[in-house]
């Protein structure tokens, strides 16, 4: 049986929202393993100026936790 986590993450970035969840996945996947899927829960962008100055997105972030571990065998 498998058991799946959830976690929400928030990431932005310069260039676009698709850049956003990138850097989410990326980010995440440096300590999280098993990852799953990613559904963008919430998407803004800050302005400044009249002009947009970065995108930001909110993420869940899904994963499969590890089994149990094998148990040592006694000698």
């Amino acid at each position: 049986m498998s058991i799946v986590k959830v976690i929400e993450v928030i990431s932005s970035s310069e260039k676009s929202f698709d850049d956003a969840v990138e850097q989410a996945v990326k980010e995440s996947s440096k300590t999280i393993r098993n990852i799953d899927s990613v559904w963008v829960k919430d998407m803004k962008v800050h302005v400044k100026d009249g002009k947009i100055k970065s995108y930001g997105v909110i993420c869940k972030v899904s994963f499969r936790l590890d089994g149990e571990k094998k148990k040592k065998k006694k000698d």
